[in-house]
C-alpha cells in the first residue's frame, strides 16, 4: 500500500472516510433500530453504508501504521494507534448485528403453533445490542479523532493571520 499520494499522507485522505461513514453508520444504525417503518424501508441500506465503513477501517489503520513507522515514535501516536486498532471491533460488532435485526425483522411472523420457538425476544434484544455498539462506535470514533488530532497538532504554534484593521 502507498504511504503517500501526490506527497500527502494516505492515511490523512483514508481517515476522512472512516471519519465520515462511521458516524452516518451511527446515525442510520440508531434510526433504523429505533423506528420500525425506517427499518423496514432503509434497513438494508444502513447494512450497507455500516459495511462500507467497517471495510474502510483496516485501510485507515493499516495506512495509519505505515505512517506510524516513518515518525518519530512517541506517546500520543502510540495512543492514537491503539485506539485505532480497537474501532474495527466495533464497528463490525454493529454490523453483525443491525444485519441480524434487519433480517430478523423482515422475517414473516411465525404461525401459531409452529415447531419452532417464537423469536418475539430476539428483535429487542437485537435493538438494545444496535443501540449499544452504535454508542460505544461513536464514542470510540471520537476518541480517535481527538488522540489524532493531539498527535498531529501538539507541540505545533500556530498564530491565528492578523488582518489590516484588526485589534486582536
Amino acid at each position: 500500500m502507498p504511504v503517500f499520494i501526490s506527497g500527502l499522507p494516505l492515511h490523512v485522505m483514508v481517515v476522512h472516510a472512516v471519519v465520515v461513514l462511521v458516524p452516518l453508520s451511527v446515525l442510520a444504525a440508531l434510526v433504523v433500530a429505533l423506528w420500525p417503518a425506517a427499518r423496514r424501508r432503509y434497513g438494508w441500506l444502513a447494512v450497507g453504508v455500516t459495511a462500507v465503513a467497517t471495510v474502510c477501517i483496516p485501510i485507515a489503520t493499516s495506512s495509519g501504521e505505515d505512517l506510524r513507522d516513518r515518525l518519530a515514535p512517541t506517546e500520543l501516536i502510540r495512543e492514537h494507534a491503539h485506539l485505532g486498532d480497537q474501532l474495527l471491533v466495533f464497528v463490525a460488532a454493529l454490523l453483525v448485528v443491525l444485519a441480524a435485526l434487519v433480517w430478523f425483522a423482515r422475517r414473516p411472523r411465525e404461525a401459531p403453533g409452529a415447531a419452532r420457538p417464537p423469536l418475539r425476544a430476539v428483535v429487542p434484544v437485537l435493538v438494545v445490542l444496535t443501540v449499544g455498539f452504535a454508542v460505544v462506535s461513536a464514542v470510540q470514533v471520537v476518541r480517535i479523532g481527538d488522540s489524532g488530532a493531539r498527535a498531529a497538532w501538539s507541540g505545533v504554534q500556530y498564530t491565528a493571520p492578523q488582518h489590516e484593521g484588526d485589534d486582536g
